[in-house]
């Protein structure tokens, strides 16, 4: 991960389409979580792990503890693209459960 998270990548997503973006990792910088209000202004969690770092459980940590860190308890969702095999694991090992599918089509 940058030293400075603002410049990650997955960050600079969120700040371009979420509002109220707060970022966490873990202490190693090998993992990030980011919260931000997403469409409809529903609170959506989003990781990623370095590489070099996955297999360790960090990915299922992070989605467990994402909703402890809203502002106050709310519904929380995650995009996770059917592909990413490694992300929807994370969530689901977590106990988030898939309850629909949505595109997205953006500019």
């Amino acid at each position: 991960m940058p030293a400075d998270v603002d410049d990650h990548p997955r960050v600079q997503r969120a700040l371009r389409h979420r509002t109220d973006v707060c970022t966490w990792t873990t202490p190693d910088g090998s993992a990030l979580l980011v919260l931000g209000r997403g469409v409809a202004g529903r609170w959506e969690a989003s990781i990623e792990v370095d590489p070099a770092a996955r297999g360790r459980g960090l990915g299922a940590a992070l989605a467990a503890a994402a909703p402890a860190l809203l502002p106050k308890p709310a519904p929380l969702w995650a995009q996770v693209a059917p592909a990413n095999v490694a992300s929807l694991r994370a969530f689901l090992a977590a106990g988030w459960r898939p309850v629909a599918g949505e595109v997205l089509f953006g500019s």
